[in-house]
């Protein structure tokens, strides 16, 4: 049984859990002991959402739903999707998106779950050869939610992927992205950044799939995390066989800002192929006390110089956003979570 199957059925014991690799440091099993009744029909007023201004669409989920996304070939869209949870109980989504030849979609994806909700949202994203894709994820689920989300992403040859996924954490929250490269001079972009405090949880798992030859990955991923908080990164990139002259780079930093907290993470290269150029790296540590001294001498007070010097830590995935007006939202959010 798969995770949308569990939660719709209410079984479980069919959760993932520790036991399962991919898993086993975001324990669904151990910490959800019996599935939720469906969530209500919400039929009340929204907020706006974070970047519907950008929008030239909206399209809102509430509670669970479907979703079938088209952009024809060479038009150009800019998208937002809401994955909203309202009130208690559990609840899936899905949204088909499929992307035609040339096109050019940039994608604003939020969730928004309020109070101790099971929620799954599973994506399938589609581009055709030539098309363009900026996805941005902004994940600002409740302390007490249990969010997961799932995509599967398909690229064609000479397609452009690019995304950032952003994350505050929840009880349990897990951002997961799968990619099918093809190869064809295709090329993917796949960033994150998780800011945790509290006893949040956040989990940012990447699976890419090198098909054919003449690809190219490139990957960063950071953290912050303080208090309780437990960040998780799994990176894994698998070169098959045949798909020669894939470059592929993937790199994940964390910073750890008290005793008690966590970053767990899983860096991977499987590789079945020859003449290619593939790299990872991972470093977890604190603040840098020269810098932070330096600061100090400046007259800047302790709390501010570490959140400043915490903000140029995490700047580098925000300013590789491309869409003007999303990276200012989300560096506007950024300074929010690093000064609460």
């Amino acid at each position: 049984m798969n995770l949308v199957a569990a939660i719709a059925e209410r079984n479980a014991a069919e959760l993932p859990g520790k036991r399962d690799e991919d898993w086993r440091w975001t324990d669904l099993r151990g910490l959800v002991r019996e599935a939720p009744a469906p969530s209500a029909p919400f039929a009340g007023d929204l907020p706006a959402g974070r970047f519907d201004a950008l929008a030239d669409a909206r399209k809102v989920l509430v509670n669970g739903g479907e979703a079938v996304i088209e952009i024809p070939k060479g038009a150009s869209a800019v998208l937002a999707l809401r994955l909203v949870g309202r009130g208690p109980g559990s609840h899936v989504a899905s949204a088909a998106i499929r992307v035609g030849a040339n096109a050019r979609l940039t994608l604003l994806e939020t969730y928004e779950r309020d109070g101790g909700t099971l929620a799954d949202a599973t994506l399938t994203i589609a581009v055709a050869e030539g098309a363009a894709v900026e996805r941005i994820v902004l994940a600002e689920d409740h302390e007490d939610a249990v969010s997961i989300s799932q995509a599967e992403v398909t690229l064609s040859p000479a397609a452009r992927f690019a995304q950032t996924v952003l994350a505050s954490g929840a009880r349990r929250q897990r951002l997961e992205t799968r990619v099918l490269h093809p190869g064809g001079k295709a090329e993917l972009r796949l960033d994150g950044l998780y800011l945790l405090g509290d006893k949040r949880h956040s989990d940012q798992t990447t699976v890419v799939t090198h098909a054919g030859a003449e690809g190219l990955t490139v990957q960063l991923t950071k953290g912050v995390v303080r208090d309780q908080a437990r960040g998780v990164f799994q990176g894994r990139i698998v070169v098959e066989e045949g798909a020669d002259r894939t470059d592929a780079k993937m790199g994940h930093h964390g910073l750890i800002l008290s005793d008690r907290a966590e970053i767990d993470a899983k860096p991977e290269l499987e590789i079945y192929a020859d003449d290619v150029a593939c790299a990872h790296g991972n470093t977890v540590g604190a603040l840098d006390d020269e810098a932070l001294f330096y600061a100090r001498q400046r007259g800047i007070p302790e709390d501010e110089a570490r959140a400043l010097l915490t903000e140029a830590f995490v700047g580098e995935v925000v300013d590789r956003i491309d869409h003007e007006g999303a990276r200012e939202v989300v560096r506007a959010w950024v300074a929010d979570r690093l000064r609460a």
